[in-house]
């Protein structure tokens, strides 16, 4: 599978574990990334190679959707039009991810939080599907437990945010299972377990045998 915008991995990483061999591609160089990687433009690799994948995922930088964004007044470019195009054109199963405030930008995304698979943030994320992939979402449970203010240090029994210029890295890691990352990968992953969720389905909606799953 192609892992798109990769940055650290967090999304490569649950495909890996629901038994795809990934390859991720970003525009900057990713040292911290865990599988084969290539530096490439995310729009023109896909229409260029998307086709030769079985599956797709893309995660467009999502500063331009953020609050601290908005608040600070910053711009950025809206990738989400042009990846879809290309994702499209590549004619292969795809999803693309962000956060809540690109919700009007895509198209009748589910959503999948932390809670849904036991971890201790929320961490709403939302996924646009194309190519014939439709998820089944597990029930997503009452937020019970209170959720730390944003780069506050998390208090016993709290949920954490872990964006922005958080502290406590070692806890943040833990909780998404995401050892490998700095805090520059953890302030916008996806936790594997998303991802590893949406594999799985996405290997049985295509018939593919893959290598093993965790």
């Amino acid at each position: 599978m192609l892992d798109a915008y990769c940055c650290q991995g967090g999304a490569g990483m649950g495909y890996y574990l629901a038994g795809f061999e990934v390859l991720g591609i970003d525009k900057d160089p990713q040292p911290r990334y865990p599988f084969a990687f290539a530096r490439a433009d995310a729009v023109e690799f896909i229409a260029q190679h998307g086709a030769e994948f079985d599956f797709v995922h893309a995660s467009p930088p999502c500063q331009g959707y953020s609050d601290a964004q908005r608040i600070q007044g910053n711009a950025h470019p809206d990738l989400i039009a042009p990846t879809r195009d290309a994702l499209s054109r590549a004619g292969r199963p795809w999803v693309i991810e962000n956060v809540g405030g690109a919700r009007p930008e895509l198209r009748d995304p589910v959503m999948l939080c932390g809670a849904m698979f036991g971890l201790r943030t929320y961490r709403h994320r939302y996924f646009e599907t194309g190519g014939g992939l439709v998820l089944a979402v597990p029930e997503h449970p009452a937020h019970l437990a209170p959720q730390a203010k944003m780069g506050r240090p998390v208090p016993e029994g709290w949920f954490g945010q872990f964006v922005g210029n958080f502290s406590g890295v070692a806890l943040a890691r833990e909780v998404m299972a995401v050892p490998w990352m700095n805090r520059d990968g953890i302030r916008e992953c996806i936790p594997p377990a998303y991802t590893r969720l949406i594999g799985r389905q996405a290997a049985a909606a295509a018939g593919l045998e893959v290598r093993w799953a965790a």
